[in-house]
């Protein structure tokens, strides 16, 4: 399960490698002039791959992937080290700074882990191999954006490609069918089944708060309703010119205090955990979760056929992601070779192999043959919200402490120790001091 990652990352710049990849004098690494996309031509190549697919489906499907693309080219060996995420996270960063690291690895794409490795050149740009594979037609400017920096790692979503993601992410609105046979088509009809909701005595809408990331996305739904996605794009990523303190965010924070007052939340929600909150969800207890595509297998195993899952209804943006992208070290011996591994593994073919190993493929996903029942809602809507390019990113992406800031801010907000002004004052104060005005 991802909840939006934010990791502090203190990193050493890297000594001079050979190119293509070395380090330049601003911090970027040096794309190469030209490619190869024939891997057959490459000779004998060994390939090390670091990842952090390692949980059932996800370690299956690299599996299958590696062997695919082993007897497809049999010149390139993959030596694959499989981590989890946290231990990824921790050896990945000494890793890149040394003389052995590997050619291809799972990055972090957020501004203090991928963009750091790009500030310290240690991360080639993929956009030549991008054009060479046609990546731009497989994958939507919407995706790809979430793995884009400057050479110099300050702008986040803009620029270089420097890695590419199998899988995606999405958050929606989780509901249980036998208290809603009819999903809500508009935002009105939601707000009136959690009204229906209440009146019933049921809880409309699950939330544990205790950990403070949940309201994120809780407040993330509600302001897609009302502020531009262009604008959401631009906070999200900290980019300058943009700001929180306009009439539309004013409007989105607002209607979150509007929910606690009408009473859709659960009691207690902002002590009570995330865990607890989805799990009573997962009992029958509450009409509405919003929450993300990685509930999807424990929902499904706690509620069976009586859970749906939808965007939420009306919606011009969602809020959503990728899973950690792949890329390729300024160490690579074999770029080229690196980049057809990448290429592969991202395939038509391998988004199948995604699909039958249990796992959100982020390309061609609603063309595949999801599983019925909850599955097949997931695979529909992250089809859709990419196909459409509704999707938007995760709102702490914003500035290197912005994670602290709004889960922090959201809990007074909720709590009503905060105006909604006030809120976003806080917002406002981070963001400038990050991105400036």
């Amino acid at each position: 399960m991802k909840k939006t990652i934010i990791a502090a990352v203190a990193l050493a710049l890297t000594a001079a490698a050979c190119a293509p990849g070395s380090d330049s004098p601003s911090g970027g690494a040096s794309a190469p002039s030209t490619v190869q996309t024939d891997a057959a031509a490459l000779g004998q190549v060994e390939l090390t791959v670091w990842d952090q697919e390692v949980r059932g489906g996800q370690a299956a499907q690299m599996a299958a992937q590696i062997k695919g693309f082993e007897a497809k080219y049999p010149n390139i060996k993959i030596k694959r080290v499989s981590r989890s995420f946290d231990d990824l996270k921790t050896t990945l960063r000494l890793a890149l700074s040394g003389n052995d690291a590997p050619d291809v690895v799972q990055a972090n794409n957020g501004r203090s882990d991928m963009g750091e490795f790009v500030k310290a050149g240690q991360l080639v740009p993929l956009d030549k191999w991008a054009e060479a594979y046609k990546w731009g037609d497989r994958y939507p400017a919407s995706v790809l954006q979430y793995s884009r920096y400057s050479a110099d790692g300050k702008t986040f979503g803009e620029g270089n490609l420097y890695g590419l993601p199998q899988v995606g992410e999405v958050v929606g609105l989780y509901y249980n069918k036998t208290k809603v046979p009819v999903p809500p088509t508009d935002w009105t009809d939601f707000e009136n089944a959690m009204t229906k909701a209440r009146a019933g005595g049921d809880v409309p809408l699950q939330l544990g708060n205790l950990d403070k990331w949940p309201a994120i996305h809780v407040f993330g739904t509600i302001q897609d309703q009302f502020v531009p996605a262009d604008q959401i794009t631009k906070l999200a990523f900290g980019r300058p010119g943009a700001s929180w303190k306009t009439p539309e965010n004013l409007k989105a924070a607002e209607t979150l205090v509007s929910w606690v007052n009408t009473g859709y939340f659960n009691t207690g929600f902002n002590g009570q955990g995330y865990d607890p909150a989805w799990q009573d969800f997962g009992k029958g207890k509450g009409t509405f979760l919003i929450a993300g595509t990685w509930l999807q297998a424990d929902l499904q195993k706690a509620l069976g056929d009586k859970v749906g899952f939808m965007l939420p209804p009306g919606a011009p943006a969602v809020t959503g992601g990728t899973g950690l992208p792949f890329a390729i070290t300024n160490k690579a011996k074999n770029p080229d070779a690196a980049a057809a591994y990448i290429n592969y593994i991202t395939s038509p073919e391998a988004m199948k192999v995604l699909t039958s190993t249990g796992n959100l493929p982020i390309a061609d996903t609603a063309a595949q043959q999801a599983p019925a029942g909850l599955a097949g809602d997931i695979f529909k809507s992250f089809g859709t919200a990419v196909g459409e390019s509704k999707l938007v990113p995760y709102l702490d992406y914003a500035t290197p402490t912005m994670y602290d800031t709004l889960g922090a801010a959201l809990q007074d907000l909720l709590a009503k120790k905060a105006t909604p002004q006030q809120f976003l004052d806080k917002l406002e104060a981070d963001y400038t001091k990050f991105a400036g005005k």
